[in-house]
């Protein structure tokens, strides 16, 4: 961009940010995640390093919080408060230490010691004590200026009211909710017809700044502690055996305060990068919130050598794990054609790193959803990713329209074949009306050999394009008459990646029904809808075979289909439909004549068990069995595997790195189980 845009993006950006500060520091009214935050305010930190000339002291940037509430007494911090640079990774770890290193004129190879402590996601507080009677709690403000809420925070258990030594003394620590606690307040709201917390942060903020302190001594407030800021001959006469980071933490519980116990010493700053990939795995086996790990020079001699900026301190870093969200900008809204041919609008992003990898397309789902976020090409936009699943767009940043965006409306014609557009009555989808339609059989292919099909390794939409390109396959049954002759022409093909993809091809050819009917992309028929149908007929017929499979889908009437559990009226039509359609019923034939045979399954009773009946959805990574494993278990014992999460989810069983449903779930009081939970439940 030019002078002139960047002093627009920088003004708009500003604003917006001013926003978000305002509604949280001042109003207590979180409008948008702190990820959101972080990102707005990396893009202005970087604008106003290219464009110097821009920067103002109003800038969000030059300065470090908000205004203090209005409603509690202000106080003035004895010793100013100041904030932590934020890195993001390794590398800018390692950055860190060689800016330490070269403010202490040290050699770039030399060891420092460095403490690593778990960053809570909670309410920055500073307790003071007396001759070691607990006197009064601020919170932080805007580091200068923050508030007394001596009378709640006096209310947390975890927080001593008398320390075991008497000495004048002022601590830093971390406010928070624990995540059991969290959940139950939210169910209690959830019954009151009352507003439900965002996070465990934002009710630990709500808890402290209550004016009724019986409220908070109702809620389960506790409190972890980390620093202390005195510097009188009493507290260097108590505290003169602690000359590391380390030791003070160590001193800290000495005197009775509570401290996150995963803290660690490290030699060097090699050391402290395992303990910051530790720290994420582990994250969701915690009862709180931490939202990354705090590094510090361990020596406090070099802390005060080291000292601090206008805004932070040089000796401390706060490494922050990979944003679920970020903001960026939607340079384009392109359609694309599935299997079904449905239309689906994707938004063509400026590339921003989230969830630690680099995103530039969002899934926009339909027009409706369009509409409903109000979303024009150009606009700077919220994206949220949870794991490998494709980011959505969950907010739209109006603030910074500059009135060149531009309205986007669903195509009247294929953007593959041409061929007319319709939008049925009752549906969201729009749909190519071409059944020949060249991108929905490439699409349907692409779904044929995926991992909960066919599952056939090495062929993926790349190699699919090249043969249906030189005409090796028309549709997906040419993949089985396919041979290392067929294959050693084409580009891209070594004879090792030839001989593993013939031997998976051959491996595929033996399947099991559900996934046999999965893979034939029948409309509306997912994964559980043909484990239902299975289960149906194996208990009328004992066996499927492929003697028997073409016969017994086509005596099927529509009124025994709408009888299987799960199979509503219109899903019941569409496989109706299939299994009368003689093109279906002859690409089903070829696949048989070309060497695919159906596992054999016999029916077997459901057990029944404490999962019967209940509805199951996982997220993120087991690791003691696979995703299927899992699923399969509940199947067997009675339970229902689903992939949206509602009031009426009995359980969410979540692994490591679980995406946006942990947090749906908590909000809407679905039970949450660990991997270790659930392999308790089917023993």
């Amino acid at each position: 961009m030019d002078k002139y845009q960047a002093q627009k993006r920088i003004e708009k950006l500003k604003e917006q940010m001013r926003a978000i500060d305002h509604a949280y520091y001042v109003l207590d009214k979180p409008i948008l995640s702190d990820a959101v935050r972080d990102s707005l305010k990396r893009e202005l930190t970087e604008l106003e390093k290219t464009y110097l000339e821009f920067v103002t002291s109003d800038s969000p940037t030059q300065r470090i919080g908000g205004k203090a509430l209005g409603k509690f007494k202000k106080i003035e911090h004895s010793i100013r408060k100041y904030s932590l640079d934020d890195i993001f990774s390794y590398q800018e770890i390692f950055e860190f230490d060689q800016r330490i290193k070269r403010f202490l004129k040290l050699d770039s190879q030399q060891d420092i010691e460095y403490t690593c402590e778990l960053k809570l996601d909670g309410i920055n507080m500073t307790c003071v004590y007396q001759a070691g009677i607990f006197s009064q709690a601020i919170t932080r403000g805007d580091g200068i200026v923050g508030e007394d809420v001596t009378h709640t925070v006096k209310t947390i258990k975890s927080i001593p009211l008398k320390l075991t030594q008497s000495i004048n003394i002022e601590v830093g620590g971390e406010v928070y909710m624990p995540i059991k606690s969290f959940k139950k307040l939210n169910k209690l709201a959830q019954a009151d017809n009352l507003q439900l917390f965002a996070n465990p942060r934002n009710a630990a903020a709500g808890t402290v700044r209550q004016l009724d302190p019986q409220i908070a001594a109702n809620r389960d407030l506790q409190a972890f502690f980390y620093s202390f800021y005195s510097t009188t001959d009493q507290i260097d006469s108590s505290f003169k055996d602690v000359k590391t980071q380390y030791k003070l933490l160590r001193k800290l519980q000495d005197l009775g305060f509570s401290v996150e116990p995963h803290f660690k010493k490290f030699n060097n700053i090699q050391e402290v990068k395992s303990f910051l990939i530790w720290a994420e795995k582990i994250r969701d086996t915690l009862d709180f919130e931490i939202d990354g790990v705090v590094i510090k020079v361990n020596d406090l001699k070099l802390q005060q050598q080291l000292g601090r900026t206008a805004k932070c301190v040089r000796w401390a870093a706060a490494y922050k794990f990979a944003a679920v969200q970020a903001t960026t900008v939607v340079e384009d809204i392109q359609v694309q054609v599935g299997r079904t041919g449905v239309l689906t609008p994707v938004a063509h992003l400026r590339p921003v790193s989230v969830a630690g990898s680099t995103v530039s397309r969002a899934t926009l789902h339909n027009q409706d959803e369009i509409n409903r976020l109000g979303i024009k090409i150009g606009d700077t936009v919220v994206i949220q990713k949870a794991g490998d699943v494709i980011p959505d767009i969950v907010e739209v940043l109006v603030k910074l329209r500059v009135a060149k965006e531009k309205e986007f409306k669903m195509p009247t014609h294929c953007p593959a074949c041409g061929s007319t557009v319709i939008r049925q009555v009752g549906e969201a989808a729009h749909r190519c009306t071409n059944l020949e339609c060249f991108a929905q059989s490439k699409e349907k292919l692409y779904h044929f050999v995926s991992r909960k099909a066919y599952n056939i390794d090495g062929l993926g939409p790349k190699i699919i394009d090249q043969l249906l390109a030189t005409g090796l396959i028309k549709d997906a049954s040419d993949i089985f008459t396919l041979t290392v002759g067929d294959l050693q022409p084409l580009e891209r093909f070594a004879d090792k990646s030839i001989d593993n993809l013939i031997k998976s091809i051959g491996r595929a050819k033996n399947i099991t029904p559900a996934k046999f009917i999965f893979a034939l992309g029948i409309r509306n028929v997912g994964e559980q809808t043909a484990i239902d149908l299975v289960n149906q007929l194996l208990i009328q017929h004992k066996q499927l075979t492929t003697n028997t499979f073409i016969k017994i889908f086509q005596d099927l009437s529509l009124e025994n289909l709408n009888k299987i559990k799960d199979v509503g009226e219109i899903t019941a039509q569409q496989i109706y439909t299939y299994f009368h359609n003689n093109k279906n019923i002859k690409f089903i034939q070829n696949l048989f004549d070309f060497g695919v045979t159906l596992k054999i399954i016999k029916s077997q009773p459901v057990v029944a068990s404490q999962l019967t009946n209940k509805t199951f959805i996982l997220t993120g990574t087991l690791n003691s069995l696979t995703r299927d494993q899992a699923q399969d278990k509940i199947r067997s014992l009675g339970g229902v595997v689903t992939s949206s999460i509602s009031k009426k989810t009995d359980y969410l069983i979540v692994g490591d790195n679980p995406g946006s449903k942990h947090t749906k779930a908590q909000q809407l009081g679905v039970k949450i189980i660990t991997e270790a939970e659930f392999l308790k439940l089917i023993k």
